[in-house]
């Protein structure tokens, strides 16, 4: 008997009809012989109609009351999950994150998972049951959390990890992960396994198969995790710690990602702390910062570039503003768009020419690198959004990926 985590996202359970497909799927795999803890997201579209009502009445709602408004979604797909399992004759009981133990950072919309205890998860397992718990919530200190984006997938890999899963399988409308975005790649290819590693650097990057804090989580407690489809039995892609034939592959994907800005921060005072004031400032507002560009300072000032997601350019311009003014002056601009392209592969550790080869055939085709990061398995270039499809199939191909 093994003890599966299955997790079930907004499409698997977007209407009737899916969620008793779903409720089919649990009921063979205990019929297999297997314990089964379902986690599962609010039904597509529900988070987003939640969102829209609440700006309706208010432009800039309470976090707190937003957070037990967005919990609303997933409490209803446990109870339904829960009454299709019950009608073709399953033992099965619903909990929400607060009763499966899931204890929170009290940061509403955004909370961090600081303990689970599982509640009576176990027990009912033992009784012969399904348990079906909400992902994306918590609590703390008697209030309901949410774990912001992608907090469902690090909700069932948290709770696998704390009642000893055999292993955690993300159910989603995709069968795996692939070498890159099969949509803007024909000849993309699924990949059989990839470590922690790999799939942390392609989740950052841009891939959205999975959220990286998820992959981060499963990294740190060595919790072993498939993604696969809920719509076919195809096997899907393990995600696990390296073994040493990993690294006999060179390159393992591409992650593509168009919704980046570049901030250009300039004249500031090229002395120590200018730059710790402009990221720690960006930090208390969790703006995530990617790529980097500081240059040499001349007259005694320097300029700083640097990545953010496109949705939070503006915050992320008016925090830097406030912190500019307090620390010497400057100036800031938010660029166009960019599209990060990141090739990422274990075997980058111990190969060399990678980042030339990706260079080469980037420049044979007239495309202009404008920021470049890397890292011990990663290589990362900002091109112009509308070149980031052709030079992802350029890179593919480059690295004989589709092999």
């Amino acid at each position: 008997m093994a003890l599966i985590v299955q997790k079930y996202g907004g499409t698997s359970v977007a209407n009737v009809e899916r969620i008793k497909v779903v409720a089919e799927r649990v009921k063979q795999t205990i019929e297999d012989g297997n314990q089964v803890v379902v986690v599962v997201s609010a039904r597509s579209g529900i988070t987003n109609q939640l969102i829209e009502r609440a700006k309706a009445l208010n432009p800039h709602p309470d976090d707190r009351e937003m957070d037990v408004l967005l919990s609303v979604g997933e409490q209803e797909t446990i109870a339904l999950t829960t009454m299709a399992l019950h009608a073709i004759g399953v033992a099965a009981v619903s909990r929400t994150g607060a009763q499966a133990g899931i204890t929170t950072s009290l940061a509403h919309t955004r909370a961090r998972i600081l303990d689970i205890s599982g509640g009576d998860i176990k027990a009912q397992l033992n009784q012969g049951k399904a348990v079906i718990v909400a992902g994306f919530q918590g609590s703390a200190d008697g209030h309901i959390t949410t774990l912001g984006r992608g907090g469902s997938d690090l909700s069932a890999i948290a709770i696998a990890g704390a009642i000893q899963a055999d292993i955690c399988q993300i159910y989603t409308d995709v069968d795996g992960v692939y070498t890159t975005d099969p949509r803007v790649v024909k000849n993309a290819k699924k990949i059989k396994e990839i470590s922690y590693e790999e799939m942390l650097e392609l989740a950052s990057s841009g891939t959205k198969v999975m959220q990286s804090r998820a992959v981060e989580f499963a990294s740190k407690f060595n919790i072993p995790f498939e993604v696969r489809s809920s719509f076919n039995n195809n096997p899907g892609t393990i995600v696990k710690q390296e073994v040493a034939s990993m690294e006999g592959v060179l390159v393992s994907g591409l992650a593509v990602d168009k919704n980046q800005c570049k901030i250009v921060v300039s004249d500031i005072p090229d002395k120590p702390g200018t730059a710790a004031a402009v990221f720690k400032s960006l930090a208390e507002i969790e703006v995530v910062v990617d790529m980097i560009i500081q240059n040499i300072g001349r007259k005694g000032l320097a300029n700083l570039t640097f990545t953010v997601p496109a949705d939070d350019a503006h915050r992320a311009e008016q925090k830097v503003n406030e912190i500019l003014s307090e620390n010497g002056g400057g100036n800031v601009s938010v660029l166009d768009k960019i599209a990060k392209i990141s090739i990422v592969g274990i075997g980058m550790k111990s190969h060399s020419g990678v980042a030339a080869t990706c260079f080469d055939a980037l420049a044979a085709e007239e495309i202009n690198i404008q920021m470049i990061s890397t890292s011990e398995i990663k290589i990362t270039v900002a091109i112009k959004p509308e070149q980031a499809n052709k030079a992802t199939q350029i890179l593919h191909d480059v690295f004989n990926l589709e092999k």
